[in-house]
């Protein structure tokens, strides 16, 4: 057996053996974008509306490769899952130990105000990447982020541009230590083609109101963590993970010190009542230890897998950075109106996302002090 840094180098090798021509190609220029659906996949060469409807649509994950060049990524991203190693080796705890402050939280946590945010959110016909509807919801949000961020004016709130119009959203609440704990979930949403309706509810308006609730507890408690905080909404996964491609090769190449990425994609639909915890394509000990949380503080959890290029933590991953992904369902039993026009504000299970706000809250303050 080859030992994981040596395949990692053969899996690079093979990448640039065989992968489709480079970005800055006639194909790249031309608006084709190529795309990866697995570890050993070199490469397709694909329109927009392409991604959408004969992937998207179908349940195919991928990951838009046209702009990364960095030789590491591409290597991990055509490495076996299993193979992948986090840059930053980082011991979790096996138990929580804050509970006092973060029940003290939790219990300021509720629907009222996700229940208004998921309505605005699902009221654009859709809030597709490259649509005037995806840039308007992103407006929208920035702005919602800042209005609740406001109750602390510690904590700031940036856009992250992309090189399509629909930025990328980042709140930072400032602890003592430059190191960062990140949760994230993306905004835009799609119908099943570039051009259909798309309230995207469960995917994902849903992970995007339990980050903002987290945010607007933490913001009006005044929280003061130890680890900086990030929540972090990203254009463009449905296009490829492409915000958060964007923003994980931004802090790679700034040497930003992560300690974890939890995910959350599609967090309004659990027949289970329970939260699912993802087991492929993330750091497997922050897996366990977010697992830990869950179980203390929401009760007994699901698992499930979810294939390449499921959602954002596979960026993070690529990069180099542990990741985590919390869902509200396993593949079988998750909403069956996803990427279509009735994944609607009408079937989203409130009491699922009061569990995932509760959760995040809690996984903020734990992991605060890491």
């Amino acid at each position: 057996m080859l030992a994981p840094s040596l395949l990692a180098f053969v899996a690079g090798l093979a990448w640039s053996a065989t992968a489709a021509p480079a970005p800055g190609t006639t194909r790249a220029r031309a608006g084709l974008s190529l795309i990866k659906t697995s570890p050993e996949d070199a490469g397709k060469w694909v329109t927009d509306e392409q991604k959408i409807r004969d992937y998207k649509s179908k349940g195919i994950g991928f990951v838009d490769i046209t702009n990364i060049t960095d030789p590491d990524v591409l290597a991990a991203l055509s490495a076996p899952d299993s193979e992948r190693v986090s840059a930053l080796a980082v011991s979790y705890p096996s138990s929580v130990s804050h509970q006092t402050e973060a029940n003290t939280l939790i219990a300021k946590v509720s629907t009222t105000s996700p229940k208004s945010w998921l309505k605005t959110l699902t009221e654009f016909y859709n809030r597709y990447y490259q649509s005037s509807y995806g840039t308007q919801a992103g407006t929208w949000l920035f702005n919602t982020v800042k209005s609740v961020a406001g109750a602390n004016s510690a904590i700031t709130v940036s856009q992250f541009a992309h090189s399509f119009n629909q930025p990328s959203i980042i709140a930072k609440v400032p602890g003592s230590t430059a190191n960062l704990v990140i949760v994230s979930a993306h905004y835009d949403s799609t119908g099943g083609s570039s051009s259909a309706r798309g309230p995207g509810a469960d995917d994902n308006a849903s992970g995007v109101v339990v980050l903002l609730e987290a945010l607007r507890v933490l913001s009006g408690a005044g929280f003061k963590p130890k680890n900086t905080l990030e929540f972090h909404f990203y254009a463009g996964e449905e296009g490829g993970l492409l915000g958060s491609q964007a923003v994980f090769s931004n802090y790679k190449s700034a040497g930003k010190s992560v300690l974890a990425v939890v995910n959350q994609d599609m967090a309004g639909y659990s027949p289970s009542g329970k939260l699912s915890i993802y087991t492929d394509y993330v750091d497997s000990s922050l897996t366990a230890y977010t697992r830990v949380v869950a179980n203390a503080y929401t009760g007994a959890t699901t698992s499930d897998k979810c294939g390449y290029g499921c959602s954002d933590h596979a960026s993070a991953r690529s990069y180099g950075f542990p990741a985590a992904y919390v869902c509200d369902e396993t593949m079988d039993a998750s909403t069956p109106y996803i990427h279509s026009s009735q994944d609607d504000y009408s079937t989203i299970m409130w009491d699922a996302i009061l569990r995932h706000a509760k959760f995040t809250v809690a996984f903020l303050v734990e992991a605060s002090y890491l």
